[in-house]
């Protein structure tokens, strides 16, 4: 059978105690030694839900959201809990596809729940890596709501670098000599496209929530059940997610200069082709011509009684044909 409940635990200065299998006696344990409650979910149902949402005191809308899942980014301020929602990415580079999962965070007064969909950007790794930095765990759950977002923006780098290999490649099929006029190249560049389109779906909403957990700019008062000494950590994660964000620009405005580059190739290749054709029709019609009109019969043709008539004519259609071939091999049209 299926586990909803993937972790629980309680923390006090830094250091992790199982919690106790009752949700309200772990949150009151967590209070009165100053700690908190950390309690990851996977995928759960309205029903499996509902008893964490009543323990804790969620927000039904936040509820909602975390169950439905297909969230964009956002962090939204309740008045017992904060929700965040995250967007991990997967890449899988043998398809040249991105795909998306969620993270919801609760984050409230001594707990945090988080609800993960998707079968990828597990949080055990997380979870284990907090807990072996004790100084930042103990800074109380805020800890791990950055972790997470660290974690989840961390790796959006690595996508982001992945994914520009791949355009490298992409970009040298296009440019080489037999690849760009491949039929599926346009396709891939199209499809490549759609997937960084994906990429920037998690990564671009996601920038005014951290901006709000770092305080920067009109947003320095900060945000409620968030520790004022966290702002210099999301601020970090901030500044790297504008990274992020930039490569993606630059990766969109790459496929798009190189799907252009593509096309404009296509374009040159079929006018070459039409010249080509054009240039041989006209070398087939100049014999044509000249044996249609010997083809008519007329009485009164002086060439009809002359000897080497037949030969002339001939060699004046061979002498015709390399004329013709000569001038458009010059002008590049063979």
């Amino acid at each position: 059978m299926r586990s909803v409940i993937v972790d629980c635990a309680v923390y006090r200065e830094g250091q992790r105690s199982e919690g106790p299998e009752d949700f309200s006696d772990a949150l009151a344990e967590a209070r009165s030694a100053g700690g908190f409650v950390w309690i990851g979910l996977h995928e759960p149902t309205a029903g499996e839900f509902d008893l964490v949402s009543q323990e804790f005191g969620l927000h039904p809308l936040a509820v909602e959201d975390a169950l439905k899942a297909h969230q964009r980014p956002k962090l939204e301020v309740y008045d017992d809990s904060l929700f965040l929602v995250l967007k991990p990415v997967l890449y899988e580079p043998r398809t040249d596809t991105v795909s998306t999962g969620e993270i919801m965070v609760f984050l409230g007064d001594s707990f945090v729940v988080t609800v993960r969909h998707g079968e990828g950007s597990p949080l055990g790794s997380v979870r284990s890596r907090l807990e072996r930095e004790r100084e930042l765990l103990g800074k109380g759950p805020t800890s791990v709501v950055y972790a997470v977002a660290d974690a989840v923006v961390d790796h959006y780098l690595d996508v982001a670098t992945e994914l520009q290999t791949d355009l490298e490649q992409l970009e040298e099929e296009v440019f080489s000599p037999d690849g760009g006029g491949s039929r599926h190249t346009a396709s891939r560049i199209y499809n490549f496209k759609r997937q960084i389109l994906e990429f920037r779906r998690a990564t671009g909403p996601l920038v005014l929530p951290m901006t709000r957990l770092a305080g920067v700019g009109s947003y320095g008062a900060g945000v409620p059940f968030v520790a004022g000494g966290a702002r210099p950590f999301f601020r970090d994660v901030h500044d790297h997610l504008t990274r992020v964000n930039e490569s993606v620009e630059g990766l969109d405005r790459l496929v798009s200069d190189i799907l252009s580059a593509h096309l404009a190739q296509m374009s040159v290749r079929q006018n070459d082709d039409m010249r080509k054709i054009s240039a041989w029709a006209a070398m087939a019609a100049v014999p044509t011509m000249i044996a249609g009109v010997y083809g008519m019969n007329f009485e009164h043709m002086p060439e009809l009684r002359w000897g080497w008539a037949y030969p002339a004519v001939i060699v004046v259609m061979a002498a015709l044909e390399v004329l013709l071939f000569r001038l458009f091999k010059r002008r590049g049209w063979m």
